[in-house]
C-alpha cells in the first residue's frame, strides 16, 4: 500500500509533519477539524511538501526523521535547497570535537 510523508504550514506558522496512505483525504480531514489535535488548533492548514513512498511503513519512517528536525532543516526540504541540509546537520555545541581547540 502507497503511503505518503507530508508537511502542513498551520495559520500560525508551525509546521505539523504526518504520514497517510490517502493525502487528498487526510488533508480534508485535517482541515475540517477531524485530523491531529494540533492542527485543529492551528487552522487553516497548507499542504508545503509531500513525498510519495511504495510502502506506508516507510513513510511512517520518514515522517519520524522528519519530525526530529529543526525548522530550518524543514525549511530547505520544503524549498528545495537539499544542499543546506547537510550544514544544518552540523553540531554546533561548544562541547563538539569540532569546535574544541
Amino acid at each position: 500500500m502507497k503511503g505518503y510523508m507530508y508537511i502542513l504550514e498551520c495559520a500560525t506558522g508551525h509546521y505539523y509533519t504526518g504520514s497517510t496512505n490517502n493525502l487528498e483525504c487526510r488533508l480534508a480531514e485535517h482541515q475540517n477539524c477531524e485530523g491531529a489535535n494540533f492542527t485543529k488548533k492551528h487552522l487553516p492548514v497548507k499542504l508545503v511538501y509531500f513525498e510519495e513512498f511504495q510502502r506506508i511503513d516507510h513513510a511512517f519512517y520518514r515522517e519520524k526523521q522528519v519530525q526530529g528536525w529543526s525548522r530550518k532543516k524543514k525549511e530547505a526540504l520544503i524549498n528545495g535547497t537539499l544542499e543546506k541540509l547537510h550544514k544544518l546537520s552540523e553540531c554546533v555545541n561548544e562541547s563538539h570535537c569540532k569546535n574544541v581547540p
